[in-house]
């Protein structure tokens, strides 16, 4: 069975840091900070609505997440301004490394999607911004399900989505707590470590493997095949 390999979009394939160019031209010296804190809210408001059950989908939580950034950064951002802000979220650049990275193990044969929080339009039309659109077999979004990750939920969501099972299924992702999802729900998964100063929740969990950028990808999944 040809291996399927779920690809989580914002913070793994799409840099979300890409939103800091259109921050500065709005706010200036305050456009890091600002964009740091808006991505930690935005998960953040995630996360709680898939506690409480109370779903909003993803362009919510970003919405929101901004005005609380706004507001925690005293920053007076006109509401046009914002709307551009938003936009902008839409049309975020690949990390360079992808493209080369994911026509390499096309070649090789593996299912690709695209994974994500966000709504399956909103991240067909990233994708297809940024040029990679081409090289997944479709789009999976825990919209259909109403909840976030790390909810098993949406992890067993994409496993039928994708008609794959969890042994022969890895979850690709920049972000700790969603390999620890995917992981925790019968994936195996691949970290993609893009600093050498990110750190992995200490927790239970470690990667089945992980990798330095997408570059790495295919030789650390045929790696796991010969062991496997």
């Amino acid at each position: 069975m040809a291996t399927t390999v779920a690809f989580d979009v914002y913070g793994t394939l799409i840099d979300t840091s890409g939103v800091i160019s259109a921050l500065e031209k709005v706010i200036g010296g305050q456009a890091a900070a600002m964009s740091e804190l808006w991505r930690q809210k935005q998960l953040e408001y995630s996360f709680r609505r898939g506690l409480m059950q109370n779903y909003r989908d993803f362009s919510v939580c970003t919405r929101q997440a901004l005005d609380y950034a706004c507001e925690f950064l005293g920053v007076d951002i006109s509401p046009a301004d914002k709307g551009r802000l938003m936009e902008g979220y839409k049309v975020l650049p690949a990390y360079a490394d992808v493209e080369e990275g994911l026509a390499r193990l096309k070649d090789s044969g593996v299912r690709m999607f695209a994974f994500s929080n966000g709504r399956a339009e909103d991240v067909r039309g990233l994708l297809a911004n940024a040029g990679i659109e081409g090289h997944f077999e479709g789009v999976v979004s825990v919209d259909d399900v109403r909840s976030f990750k790390p909810n098993p939920a949406v992890y067993a969501h994409f496993l039928r989505q994708a008609g794959a099972s969890g042994s022969e299924s890895w979850l690709v992702s920049g972000n700790p707590f969603d390999v620890i999802g995917a992981m925790s729900a019968g994936m195996r998964g691949a970290w993609v470590k893009r600093s050498p100063r990110a750190v992995f929740d200490p927790w239970e969990f470690e990667p089945t493997v992980t990798v330095g950028g997408l570059g790495e990808l295919h030789d650390a999944l045929a790696g796991e095949r010969g062991r496997s």
